[in-house]
Parts: structure tokens; sequence; C-alpha cells
């Protein structure tokens, strides 16, 4: 991890060794800086008002009177949220000049309500609709890890997740329909959360599928995640309670989820699994044929293609031609369900997800690799064949999680200059608490 933990900078904060005007005004450097990754990691910059915003909190600290202890930290927000007055692009050129928003999305409204300070609006795949982060509207932000070569960072919370490697904010507020915290997180050595969807309010985000779809925080570290969360699901951010390792009861499904592992991501999984063994939690491989079914369950297309066709039906008809053509055709394919297609694949869901839970109950979590390779570079996409692909499998591991509706988080499993991994700690649904306690106790385990 580089760079400070949200404890860490709301106690500099508390005890005057920073302020906000200076945090904004280093973040800013960052992002304007002519040889970094600011101008195609945020879409816009929020330079006014993130310096009134900061100055206004310095001054209420010194009233006493700061909001949060959070108050007057940085943070930047995907293109997908509505912040009043400003155009939701959701990183597409159809949007462009679409009306600025009324209001706040509910998960801005309460980041801004603890004091947080907006920095900008991050690049992200178009309409969310892609694991690899690639925008060929607006530019792609290089991942962190060997720069030069110019590899993704990762999808679709592209520029979030690059927004706090490169410390133009210290907290990213993300969504995950398939994995866009996760993924980001895992190919560039953070941490990033996909809480149970009915945790945090998803009004004024811009739908990708209105059943997959949850909101969730990019940050430097598990502790850091766990107080975005709380303040996005409207609780009191306190500090998740570290679980006994030794008897810990942890699944490691036999399942497509461990196929076609590159050899840094599957040398990095079996180190993890003997640190973990060895700390004395008990790992069980068993099969999980609930997640077996999950393919032929989405055979045609899931819930994201009908219901995001659903949504841009209108917008397809208008501006066709503006899409990325490799996201419309995932959004096409929602003309191939029926509606006894979409019913069945509903009723198949919770039938799959009962199973999972029914699974589940006789231990604390499931583990397995977040993604099944590295970052590849940016040059092997050029062919729509090797992106549809790559894409397909980049997303496979982690949409499982929001499949069964479950909570799941990225944690390192390498640390710079070897190629980011991410191990993904998953739950079912509504165990967030559990899931965080857990993810603390390994966070420094796996990643040292």
């Amino acid at each position: 991890m580089n760079g400070p933990t949200l404890e860490q900078l709301a106690q500099d904060l508390a005890n005057g060794t920073t302020t906000s005007e200076r945090l904004v005004e280093d973040c800013l450097a960052k992002i304007d800086n002519v040889d970094g990754e600011g101008a195609s990691a945020f879409m816009s910059v929020a330079h006014i008002s993130a310096r009134e915003s900061a100055h206004k909190m310095d001054q209420l600290r010194k009233q006493g009177k700061a909001p949060s202890p959070y108050a007057g930290i940085p943070v930047s927000v995907k293109d997908l949220f509505d912040i009043k007055g400003e155009v939701t692009r959701a990183g597409s050129l159809v949007l462009k000049d679409a009306a600025p928003a009324q209001r706040d999305a509910s998960a801005v409204a309460r980041l801004k309500a603890a004091g947080f300070i907006v920095m900008g609006r991050t690049n992200m795949t178009e309409f969310a609709f892609s694991g690899i982060g690639i925008n060929p509207h607006y530019g792609t932000p290089k991942n962190v890890f060997e720069r030069a070569q110019a590899r993704v960072p990762g999808g679709s919370s592209s520029g979030a997740a690059i927004s706090i490697t490169d410390g133009m904010a210290h907290g990213a507020l993300g969504t995950d329909t398939g994995g866009s915290c996760r993924i980001p997180a895992a190919l560039n050595g953070i941490v990033g959360y996909k809480p149970t969807a009915r945790r945090v309010p998803t009004d004024g985000a811009f739908s990708l599928s209105t059943t997959l779809d949850s909101i969730g925080p990019l940050a430097r570290t598990v502790s850091c995640c766990a107080t975005l969360d709380a303040i996005l699901a409207g609780e009191v951010p306190s500090a998740p309670l570290k679980r006994d390792i030794t008897g810990l009861r942890i699944v490691v499904p036999k399942s497509f989820v461990l196929n076609d592992l590159d050899k840094d991501v599957s040398e990095a999984f079996s180190a993890t699994l003997r640190k973990i063994t060895n700390a004395g939690a008990v790992i069980s491989e068993i099969a999980c044929p609930e997640i077996d079914a999950i393919p032929a369950a989405n055979a045609k297309g899931g819930f994201a293609a009908p219901e995001s066709l659903a949504t841009h039906r209108a917008l397809i008809k208008k501006d066709a031609q503006l899409y990325d053509m490799r996201v419309l055709s995932r959004i096409q394919r929602g003309h191939e369900q029926s509606a006894l297609d979409y019913i069945e694949l509903t009723r198949k869901r919770a039938e799959i997800i009962a199973a999972f839970e029914k699974r589940m109950a006789d231990f604390d979590c499931m583990a397995y690799p977040t993604v099944p390779m590295v970052a590849p570079l940016i040059s092997a996409f050029d062919k729509d064949e090797d992106f549809t692909r790559l894409n397909m499998l980049m997303l496979r591991n982690p949409a499982v999680i929001n499949f069964l509706d479950g909570c799941a988080i990225s944690v390192p499993m390498t640390k710079l200059p070897a190629a980011p991994t991410g191990l993904m700690l998953a739950c079912p649904s509504g165990e967030d608490a559990r899931l965080f306690s857990i993810a603390l106790s390994l966070e420094q385990l796996v990643g040292s």
C-alpha cells in the first residue's frame, strides 16, 4: 500500500498535522501533472468546488463542527453517478449533451454529508459494460504495473482504481455489477469491495442491471473500504473486529473459477493458501455445483443484457452510431431473451442462491482468485474476438458473486514490482460485517 489510510488522514486532520486544503492541493497537483494519468483517469476535475469545500471543512473543524472524522478527505466519483449540476455521461458520447443532474445520487450525497471532498468524475468503461476498462471515447488510464508497457486498468471502474494508485484521491466510489470494483482493484494492487446489493441505494447511478448492480468503494486497505461502505450504507463507521485465523473455515470451490489461471495468479494463490493454512485456518476444497450451474443459467446473456437493453432502447434508436460497438453488441444480446426466458432465469437464480447459502452454512467464507490473469497489454484488445474472449475471462470469477447476491472483497496477494494479483473472499448475502472481519484478519498475511 502506498499512501495513508483514511484513519491516518482523519488523525492527521484532527491533530492539525495536515489540512483539507493541503490534501486537496496535493491531489490536484497529481491530477494536473501532464506526465501523469490524471487526464485519462478523470472525465472532469472539480478544481473550484473541491477547493471551496476543503476551505469550508477546515473552518468547520476549527469550530469543532466537522460532520465526521473524515471530513475534508479527497475522494473520486465514477462517472456513472449523478452530481447536482453536472452531466452524467457514464463514459459515453451518447449522454454527453444530456441535462445536468438535478440532485446528487444517494451514494454521493452520503459521502458529501460525511464531509468527503469530491475531486472529480473518474473514467470508466462505456455504460459499465466491460471488465477491461478500455474507453475509445475518452482514453484509457494505464495500469500502475509496468506503466510504460500500457496495460489495461480493469473495468469498469478504471479511473477509480488509478485515482487511488496514483494518489489523486484517497477513496473512490465505484459500482460492481459483475466485478467492476474488484477487477481494477485486483489488477492494480489495491482493495475493492462489492457489498450485498441491497445495502447501498442505487438511485442516481446509471443502471447496467437493476438485478445485479451494487455500489462499492475502492481504497488502499480493507479498513478503508469498511469505512466507506458503512457511510454509503448509512451507518456509523466502526473498525471491523479481527477474526481469529485459527480454525477459520474457508471454502475453495472446485469449479471453473480455478481454470485457466495465469502462472503468476496460480503461484500467488497457491502461496496464499499455504500462508492461510499455516496460520491455522482450515481450507476445504469442495465441489460447488451451484456455481457450475451459473454459466448455463446465463447462456442467453444473463440479467445484464435484457435489463440494459430496456434502459438503452430509445438511446440506441436515436444514436446507435455513437456507442462503442463492443458495448452495443453486448446490450443487444437482450433481444435473444423472451419474457419466459427472463422469468425462468429469475427462478433459476433464486434456486441457485438457496443452494449456495445452504452449502456455505458450515463455513466462514469462500476464497478464490479475483481474476484469472494479470493485467494484459492494451494492445491485446485490438481485435474484437480477442476483446470478447478476454473480457469474458476477466468477468468470469467476480460475476459469480453478483449472481449469488453475495458480498465479496478483493485483497492484494502480491506487491509491486511484482504483477498485482487479487484474492477474492466472499460470503452469502447480508454477511458483510463477517466478511470485513475475515478480510481484515487475512489482509496482512495474504499480502506479505
